[in-house]
């Protein structure tokens, strides 16, 4: 991504996601980006989201463990898993559990997807640590028809969750256009998730729609 790339909205895109919040329920997780800015976000999100350029970034793990909101914590691009799973413990360290690890893909020297999504990471830190471990296969791959397959794969190695971005008109997507499902697809991802839970003992039978 570019410095031309656009970056959001700062705090008038926080109050956005907080209405959103308040007319569906749904939880708000949003991306802090300094230690600065972290009082003013978790003012609006339930969940801080480190990214993965910020994942070393010890003086802002420190102050979002120094809060008592959730912590979604991205592996950095060229990190071991080794040190993903130190940088959670920074945050730890401050006094905040709360703390989900995310895969996103790693940088190697493959150039057909956006990044490598490791599927090993998945299952090695659900072995090692008691943190539930997030998949995000949109920024993990960075193609749009690849997703939906790499977000299955990774449910069935036992991650707790996954992230998709979705767009009702993906071409024209202000951010990560090449990654955003349809809604479409996403509805369509989301019964064969449902499927593949199933059949790796992982969820109870879903009814027919």
């Amino acid at each position: 991504m570019g410095s031309s790339a656009f970056r959001g909205h700062g705090e008038a895109g926080l109050e956005m996601l907080a209405k959103v919040r308040e007319e569906t329920g749904m939880p708000i997780v949003t991306e802090v980006l300094t230690p600065a800015d972290v009082a003013l976000v978790g003012q609006y999100a339930d969940v801080f989201q480190i990214g993965a350029r910020n994942m070393q970034n010890y003086f802002l793990l420190e102050e979002v463990g120094r809060t008592d909101k959730a912590v979604l914590l991205k592996r950095g691009p060229s990190a071991t898993i080794e040190e993903w799973l130190l940088a959670a413990e920074y945050i730890m360290a401050q006094g905040n559990k709360k703390v989900m690890l995310c895969e996103r893909g790693i940088r190697t020297f493959e150039t057909a997807t956006r990044n490598t999504f490791d599927i090993n990471a998945v299952v090695y830190a659900k072995k090692v640590s008691h943190l539930p471990v997030i998949a995000d296969p949109s920024h993990g791959v960075g193609v749009r028809n690849l997703v939906a397959s790499v977000g299955l794969g990774a449910v069935a190695a036992g991650a707790d969750g996954v992230i998709i971005e979705v767009h009702h008109d993906p071409d024209k997507s202000w951010s990560d256009a090449a990654q955003a499902l349809s809604i479409e697809m996403f509805e369509t991802f989301q019964r064969q998730m449902e499927s593949v839970a199933v059949a790796v003992g992982r969820g109870a039978a879903v009814p027919a729609r």
